[in-house]
């Protein structure tokens, strides 16, 4: 029977068994593409859409996150599972000059709500659309890929003007509600992962 001090003995790894483990090398944070839809309402042209695909150089895989409930029983909690709750969905877009994707973000808020006098579309399924992030491998295929259902957005952060700003290009993020997303294994040979929905 092996001892106490044998029993609690963790095997010595080798960078070999971490690489073995790491399969693909590993996913890039870099190598991702986002695809916006618009609703009818906003009539967008559909090189605003293949734009997207290259000018939102940042984006998110959703958090999961289900809220616990917290109970007291005599000076202990006893935690249960909550509702699931679903975080706002933030991108970043790098503004070229002609402006389409801002300008197509700000007809689309427009459309919910007027800035001139706050009437707007009242049929969620009329200014709801859906979007999807994929993360791609690095010969292109991709690896897993996220729609987000039902998003609208609610912000449209400001572009910082300056005379001392010479050596940037402008950007701006999109923050949008999101209902719920679901996720998908990707087409690439060595995709891992579920179908969660």
């Amino acid at each position: 029977m092996p001892s106490r001090q044998q029993q609690n003995t963790i095997p010595l790894r080798k960078i070999s068994d971490f690489k073995s483990r790491l399969s693909g090398g590993g996913a890039r944070p870099n190598l991702f593409e986002v695809e916006l839809a618009f609703p009818d309402a906003v009539a967008i042209a559909n090189d605003v859409l293949q734009k997207a695909r290259f000018l939102v150089k940042a984006a998110a895989l959703p958090a999961s996150t289900i809220a616990p409930v917290d109970i007291p029983f005599r000076g202990r909690i006893l935690k249960v599972a909550g509702d699931r709750t679903f975080e706002t969905w933030t991108i970043t877009v790098i503004n070229d000059t002609d402006f389409v994707i801002r300008s197509a973000f700000e007809k689309w808020m427009n459309a919910i709500n007027k800035l001139d006098d706050a009437s707007g579309i009242t049929d969620p399924e009329q200014y709801q659309k859906d979007a999807t992030v994929h993360q791609l491998d690095r010969d292109g295929s991709v690896l897993r890929s996220y729609k987000f259902w039902d998003i609208y957005p609610t912000n449209i952060s400001t572009i910082d003007l300056s005379y001392e700003t010479t050596d940037t290009i402008e950007e701006f993020t999109i923050e949008m509600q999101v209902h719920w997303w679901e996720a998908f294994k990707g087409t690439a040979s060595n995709a891992g992962g579920e179908n969660i929905g």
